[in-house]
């Protein structure tokens, strides 16, 4: 049986003497508003893999930078053994309780570019919302490490929108103008010819599919204050940003509710 919080055939790790730089830690104090509003992946993204990398149950999966499982459970509701390395402890918890009694994850304390496990030990490195905070030359070094000769690097993002609806024009504005540092972070800053560059010399492939969640007004505050560009209640900003996303949401809400849409993009390929 597996545990959650314990990993096979590899030492402890003292998680205090991780580097843990601002990345690591900047969504500690949103885990729960993370858990309940962050959007999941759609079960097209499985049927993709299936279809073009052979993906079957029975693959192990490294989701690296893991969060609070949102990926991590795609796979296991697919079979997949699946390892979650987050090196952020609260949504590393998140997660453990998410998937405790699941029999088939793996809680690692450690970081992209120095996940512990194993050499060839993985089928599938899956990150998902989460390259764009790793430093590309280490982490795609650690990926060719762990995974088995021919297992895939799948790197996922749900992209919202910006421009789609009039409520999503007008929230790409309010992110712009009260988020902390919004146009900097954002995973949108993540182009093709970076990841490209990411997979070279071999080639990367994408497919998309529609995702979409839809919010009452306090869903809607839960899903803004997820994202670690918003400022939290007591910071500047937050009280006439959260005073612009009521007004949105008046003007915009059918039926007491505001439709969120995503492009789920999915680039997968090797690495050697």
């Amino acid at each position: 049986m597996i545990s959650v919080g314990s990993t096979p055939d590899q030492s402890s790790q003292n998680e205090s003497s991780m580097t843990t730089p601002d990345a690591t830690t900047r969504f500690s104090d949103r885990v729960e508003n993370y858990v309940q509003y962050r959007p999941i992946y759609p079960g097209a993204v499985i049927e993709i893999l299936r279809a073009a990398t052979c993906l079957t149950p029975s693959a192990v999966v490294a989701d690296v930078g893991s969060g609070t499982g949102i990926s991590a459970d795609l796979f296991l509701r697919n079979g997949n053994t699946v390892y979650g390395v987050e090196p952020n402890t609260e949504m590393r918890a998140a997660a453990e309780l998410r998937f405790r009694g699941s029999g088939r994850f793996y809680s690692v304390a450690a970081r992209a570019e120095a996940t512990t496990l194993n050499v060839a030990s993985v089928d599938y490195v899956v990150a998902g919302q989460a390259c764009h905070w790793f430093d590309p030359v280490a982490a795609r070094q650690e990926f060719a490490r762990i995974l088995r000769p021919g297992g895939w690097v799948v790197l996922m993002w749900n992209s919202r929108r910006l421009e789609s609806t009039p409520f999503l024009r007008e929230y790409e504005t309010l992110l712009q103008t009260y988020g902390t540092d919004y146009l900097a972070v954002r995973c949108e800053n993540i182009d093709s010819e970076s990841l490209t560059k990411f997979f070279a010399p071999q080639p990367v492939t994408k497919r998309t599919a529609y995702n979409e969640q839809q919010f009452d007004l306090d869903g809607l505050k839960g899903r803004l204050l997820s994202s670690s560009y918003a400022p939290n209640p007591g910071q500047p900003n937050f009280v006439p940003m959260i005073a612009e996303l009521k007004r949105l949401f008046d003007v915009y809400a059918k039926n007491g509710r505001v439709l969120m849409e995503y492009d789920t993009e999915v680039y997968y390929g090797h690495v050697s």
